[in-house]
């Protein structure tokens, strides 16, 4: 039988592209909506069975306010949060705050309906990886250093560093597509999800990101890919 679901994203393309694929399942989605500020509100109101809440940067102050609000005013909704991948304290902050589940915003539809499953039966829904995720850096932490930069690195996927170096030297789409031998279409689903993951809603907000955290050097310093130095980039003032 379905779920009556809410799926609560700061990306609405994201959240109509989950909600879309859930009904097609069979479940029920309420909303797929994208409010910065009225996310707690919005479930309160509705009362679903489910939310499904996105959230781009798990680690900074006051991400999962939401979920308390909710877990406070409708204490049977259940919540699985949908991010990228996350720290210990990430993870912790989440439940913490009254989640039931943690998946990685990319996880497979069949992964989020299993987390759905397990968060209704009581059980933490956390996917084994992201656990072995988290005991490796409890377990090495001078292996993984704390820094902004090396955080955000850790989200993006080596094509997504190299789309994100391209982006803060000034390239546009057909650039992209061209120096990666990729279609424009790919390219620009590639910068979409560099902006997602970083929680910025431009180019420029994320090569400024970049240039600010130091995350291009670590890049490049990382084994990056070797862009042409010809674009001039973001202006820095």
């Amino acid at each position: 039988m379905g779920v009556r679901l809410m799926v609560v994203d700061d990306h609405r393309l994201l959240a109509e592209a989950l909600a879309s694929a859930l009904k097609l399942r069979g479940h029920r989605v309420l909303a797929a909506a994208a409010p910065a500020a009225g996310a707690a509100e919005l479930v309160v109101s509705r009362a679903p069975e489910v939310c499904l809440l996105g959230t781009a940067a798990p680690a900074e102050p006051g991400a999962f306010e939401p979920i308390v609000t909710i877990k406070r005013e409708r204490p049977q909704v259940t919540v699985v949060v949908l991010g990228p991948v996350p720290s210990p304290r990430g993870i912790a902050a989440a439940f913490a705050a009254g989640a039931s589940g943690y998946v990685r915003h990319d996880e497979r539809i069949d992964g989020v309906e299993r987390a759905i499953a397990k968060a209704r039966a009581g059980e933490a829904a956390v996917a084994p990886q992201l656990l072995q995720g988290a005991f490796a850096e409890l377990l090495n932490p001078a292996a993984q250093p704390d820094d902004e930069a090396a955080r955000l690195l850790q989200m993006l996927t080596p094509r997504e560093v190299e789309v994100l170096v391209r982006v803060a030297e000034g390239e546009d789409t057909r650039l992209i597509a061209a120096g990666m031998a990729i279609a424009p279409s790919t390219a620009r689903t590639h910068v979409q999800r560099v902006l997602m993951k970083l929680g910025v809603g431009s180019r420029l907000e994320a090569a400024a990101l970049a240039a600010r955290t130091g995350l291009l050097d670590r890049a490049h310093t990382a084994g990056g890919p070797a862009v042409p130095r010809g674009c001039t980039g973001p202006q820095r003032t």
